[in-house]
């Protein structure tokens, strides 16, 4: 018997194989299922948190936000995030002191720190931060610096965290220009 024929008394809802140039019909397509990357947005100011939490969720990114560091340590022990973007300065407990406990426990988890401190850039390379970015962002490096640090192999977060050479993502603040100063060559 051919693959086109059928025996008799077959049911004609039969659906019979499509060869390997026929198209599976829609109702029989299943999409794959697209996993969504699990964000920790970790802020004190309400703005910051709605605003990027916003911008991230328009890229498709399943964002929780937690308005101190005590807060980010409870969501985190509680499910597994793919990757913290946390403020510096914060009530309750700071910046610093939950990245530490953060990448402590959590040590796959790349961590972008966010701030509108400065002189922060040492501190950060030292500590095996994934990404400093001073305040205020610029939204398209900021989501660029996510996806860069969701797409790395967790053996590169590691070897940053050990103090070995990794990619690492600086923005300083961009200082608006005097208007009597000439421009910068």
């Amino acid at each position: 018997m051919t693959p086109s024929s059928k025996a008799p008394g077959a049911s004609r809802s039969r659906r019979q194989t499509p060869t390997p140039n026929e198209p599976t019909p829609a109702a029989e397509r299943v999409a794959a299922p697209r996993v969504q990357k699990r964000i920790l947005l970790v802020d004190d100011d309400p703005g910051i948190r709605a605003s990027l939490g916003a911008v991230l969720q328009q890229e498709g990114y399943c964002v929780w936000s937690a308005a101190n560091g005590e807060q980010a340590l409870e969501l985190a022990a509680a499910d597994p995030f793919d990757l913290t973007v946390l403020d510096l300065n914060m009530p309750v407990k700071g910046g610093w002191e939950t990245f530490e406990r953060l990448s402590w426990e959590h040590p796959l988890m790349p961590i972008v720190l966010i701030t509108a401190r400065s002189n922060q850039l040492f501190t950060a390379l030292g500590a095996g931060v994934g990404a400093l970015l001073e305040k205020p962002l610029e939204i398209p490096q900021f989501l660029q610096t996510v996806a860069r640090l969701l797409a790395e192999p967790g053996e590169t977060q590691l070897a940053r965290l050990c103090g070995l050479t990794a990619e690492f993502t600086y923005a300083p603040r961009r200082r608006p220009r005097d208007a009597t100063s000439p421009p910068a060559p």
